[in-house]
């Protein structure tokens, strides 16, 4: 007997989709990543913080690994109906993508000292997180 969800879906003809499978492809999703957690940001005095990390070229160096696995996503709103500027970080390859806008940096790639402080942010980002709704901050 093989446990559920050990064969990809379609090997065995016949063999239909298991519910953790159909579960998985429900999950919602940021730029291609799941979502695990997601919460939104109403301390001014974080959000300000967070801008300030992020804005500071300081924050990014051109040395990162070849590869994209998100395990963080922002989401900025500019207004109602307005498109987002998104943001996506990876800790382990070392680096964040943009989407929606200009990075305004010359490299990509985390400093060691914006991923100590990222770090200590996180657990103020997501106090008793429960899915909200309007721009997320988002665990992926």
């Amino acid at each position: 007997m093989i446990p559920p969800g050990l064969l990809p879906p379609g090997l065995i003809p016949g063999l239909t989709t298991t519910p953790a499978a159909q579960a998985t492809a429900q999950t919602p999703r940021f730029h291609g990543f799941r979502i695990l957690e997601q919460s939104s940001v109403g301390d001014t005095e974080l959000k300000e913080h967070l801008g300030e990390l992020l804005g500071e070229e300081d924050s990014f160096q051109a040395q990162h690994a070849p590869c994209m696995y998100a395990e963080m996503g922002l989401s900025f709103g500019n207004g109602p109906g307005a498109p987002t500027n998104d943001l996506l970080i990876s800790f382990s390859c070392n680096q964040a993508q943009g989407f929606n806008f200009v990075w305004p940096h010359p490299a990509t790639g985390l400093t060691p000292d914006f991923v100590k402080e990222l770090g200590q942010l996180v657990p103020k980002l997501f106090v008793g997180t429960t899915p909200a709704i309007g721009q997320p901050i988002s665990m992926l």
